[in-house]
């Protein structure tokens, strides 16, 4: 009786743990429906934004070949003077359960720093999330390490996120010549993508094939109050956060992404352990039910 016993613990332990598991998933496919929701209205938001900053670059690139003149461009898309320095940003989360979330984004980490570090760059590192964080201050003792912790358990804080910049912005050229940020590009619940991609100095995609930076783009004449320079100078800053933001909300979908599937597994993987045990349990149980009816049939017949 005593194996019966140990089989009623370990089924009533691993149902303890299925509730547990099954709630957890629950709240994060709320969060991930939320997230879903931010992460599909500021792309529209972001798109506007480099359509307009496309649309104005593309005129005064234009207008340098066909004038013969020189645009002071802002600090922001200059080319650094050097690249000695680089600055990664590392979004991860806070706490774990998460499937291989953070394991895939430490991956990629270390991949770029051992990178930059064989091309004898300095690195330096700030970690929005503290598994990603606390995993490189144990492989990298040769890199700078900061972390943040708390930044990913806030969420999508868009005012948060322009302080990040604010930060970022202020030590370009000075703390460091090149920023680059690792982050998840999430697909979908199942399907996510770890990405290092430039933050700064920008390097903004305008391919020539593409209708939206034409100059007559939709039919449509543009006028420019103050000049282009100053309606791009007024615009960039609107779109350096926008872009940090979107990399932000991106990382914590996938996050709630992540954490919804991994306990979805688990809570499966509990009903199928809770079902073989039971199956144990019932079989040992009747087993000993038999015995005990041989022996006291024995007796009986022994009498």
């Amino acid at each position: 009786m005593a194996g019966l016993k140990e089989l009623r613990t370990r089924i009533s332990s691993i149902a303890s743990t299925q509730k547990i598991t099954s709630a957890m998933k629950m709240v994060a496919a709320a969060r991930l429906k939320r997230s879903t929701d931010i992460l599909n209205r500021s792309r529209a938001y972001s798109a506007d934004l480099h359509t307009i900053i496309g649309r104005i670059i593309k005129d005064m690139q234009a207008e340098e070949k066909e004038k013969h003149i020189a645009y002071a461009w802002p600090q922001v898309m200059q080319k650094p003077l050097r690249d000695e320095v680089y600055q990664l940003v590392i979004f991860s989360s806070d706490k774990g359960l998460c499937g291989s979330y953070n394991a895939n984004v430490l991956k990629e980490s270390l991949r770029r720093i051992n990178e930059l570090l064989s091309l004898g760059k300095k690195v330096k590192v700030l970690s929005l999330g503290r598994k990603a964080g606390e995993a490189l201050r144990r492989r990298c003792e040769c890199v700078e390490i900061e972390v943040v912790d708390g930044f990913a358990a806030k969420g999508p804080d868009y005012d948060e996120t322009s302080r990040l910049v604010e930060r970022l912005l202020a030590g370009l050229g000075q703390d460091f010549d090149i920023c680059e940020v690792v982050y998840t590009d999430f697909r979908s619940a199942i399907n996510r993508v770890v990405s290092v991609e430039r933050f700064l100095p920008l390097e903004i995609n305008l391919a020539d094939d593409d209708e939206r930076f034409t100059p007559l783009a939709g039919k449509a004449f543009y006028a420019y109050e103050g000049g282009k320079l100053a309606v791009l100078q007024n615009i960039m800053p609107l779109f350096i956060q926008s872009t940090m933001f979107q990399k932000l909300v991106n990382s914590q979908t996938s996050e709630h992404g992540a954490r919804m599937t991994s306990m979805d597994n688990a809570t499966r993987n509990a009903k199928d352990m809770i079902a073989k045990l039971t199956l144990k349990y019932n079989r040992l149980r009747q087993g000993a039910i038999t015995t005990e009816l041989i022996e006291i049939i024995s007796g009986a017949e022994a009498l």
